[in-house]
């Protein structure tokens, strides 16, 4: 009796087939032309419909969730549309074709490796990508390699600077939704991911993710240069290109510079912009970046949070407190590559590289002279200004300087007490 294997399906039970070889699809097939459903295999409700005449009727299986990829796709802007009785959500889209009668959906394509099956052969071939390691799609402008097309797609908003989805709170706008929708709870105070052992509530996934590794301990990342143990993929990756390969990926369309990691490029494309959304309750000094105000407000309350174990000095920066600690240990982790000279700071390295290479990128705008690092260009414009910051708690006194001037200027105070007093 010629019959579909979709009809199969359905009147032997969809949520009970597995995924079957062709010869138990025979075997099902040429029970149906030996027994009447009407007679040994009772159905409630109305006749199947034939769901797929064609002679290429594919197999329909049942699966327990379809892969869902890391990154997000498009048509994630598309309205909702209904979807019939018991299909789920990651199910949406599907031809009704996919159904069985009593409205299960079903995925009858199966990844050999893992077993995990899929609604569309299209699916499928992404997901053996996951296996394979197969990356295709390439990037046109830093060569970046993707699995996926939409993968390619997400990416190259970091070349372009689009980002089209803005927070209706504030208005900052981000390249993804999912970081729109993950933004959008610092205004709500909404913390959906909870820690199932001790409670503690988190606005966003991987902070919970974090936050679990320190119970369970556990670094399942291995840098396979120095064998270091990460917590993080995402931690890992920025360990290789700060550390090992030098790789900078996220570039400014505007200079050119290349940073590491992107957050370090939104930052720097507020230097081009001038833009300074965060402001100071206490003075109304404005900065680019939130972490520079929450740095600065410190200043007004005297907090200084971070204490060195070692002579008791504190700060008000947990990176001062990294740096001053290297005096005590004498580590000196930075080396320039020219003349082997070795510094704690990686800034400092920058700013010696200059004297090999003759750059002098600070230029003052009042006279054209050029220096190597920031602060000497700071100092000079204050002979243009007439800006005298520091001044002698003695007498009063101003100075441009405090190095130079100042401190030579409260050495004039030691040696007249030395001399008044010293037969006291």
């Amino acid at each position: 009796i010629p019959v579909s294997f979709a009809e199969c399906v359905a009147w032997f039970g969809v949520v009970s087939l597995p995924c079957l070889c062709p010869a138990d699809i025979q075997q099902l097939i040429v029970l149906r032309g030996k027994v009447a459903p009407s007679s040994t295999l009772p159905r409630e409700g109305p006749q199947p419909r034939r769901i797929n005449e064609d002679k290429n009727d594919s197999l329909l299986l049942p699966s327990q969730e379809e892969g869902n990829d890391a990154w997000p796709t498009y048509g994630e802007d598309q309205e909702e549309e209904p979807r019939p009785p018991g299909m789920k959500e990651e199910d949406k889209g599907l031809d009704v074709s996919t159904l069985a009668p009593t409205g299960v959906c079903v995925k009858p394509f199966c990844c050999s490796v893992c077993g995990k099956t899929f609604s569309n052969q299209s699916n499928m071939v992404k997901h053996m990508r996951t296996h394979t390691g197969e990356k295709p799609y390439g990037c046109p402008v830093c060569q970046k390699k993707f699995a996926q097309t939409s993968h390619m797609v997400t990416h190259m908003k970091i070349h372009t600077g689009e980002r089209p989805f803005s927070c209706s709170a504030c208005g900052k706008r981000f390249t993804l939704k999912h970081n729109m929708a993950a933004h959008a709870r610092t205004h709500t105070g909404e913390k959906p991911f909870v820690c199932s052992v001790c409670g503690e509530a988190f606005s966003r996934k991987r902070q919970l993710g974090r936050h679990m590794s320190a119970h369970t301990g556990e670094s399942p990342f291995t840098c396979s240069v120095c064998g270091k143990t990460i917590t993080q993929k995402q931690n890992l990756v920025t360990h290789m290109r700060t550390t090992h390969t030098g790789e900078k990926p996220f570039r400014c369309l505007i200079c050119g510079k290349a940073f590491s990691q992107k957050r370090q490029l939104a930052p720097h494309m507020k230097t081009h912009t001038g833009e300074k959304p965060f402001c100071c309750s206490f003075c109304d000094k404005t900065f680019s970046q939130k972490s520079h105000m929450a740095s600065h407000v410190k200043i007004h309350t005297g907090e200084r949070p971070h204490s060195c174990l070692l002579c008791g000095q504190t700060f008000i920066q947990k990176r001062s407190l990294v740096l001053h600690t290297r005096t005590h240990t004498g580590e000196k982790p930075y080396g320039c590559s020219m003349c082997a000279k070795t510094f704690s700071h990686k800034s400092c390295v920058a700013s010696h590289m200059r004297i090999h290479t003759g750059e002098k990128p600070f230029r003052c705008s009042a006279c054209d002279q050029s220096f190597i690092q920031k602060h000497s260009l700071t100092s000079h414009m204050r002979t243009h200004t007439g800006e005298k910051p520091f001044s002698c708690s003695t007498c009063g006194k101003a100075f441009s300087q405090r190095k130079d001037d100042l401190e030579s200027h409260v050495r004039t105070h030691a040696r007249y007490c030395n001399f008044f007093f010293r037969g006291i």
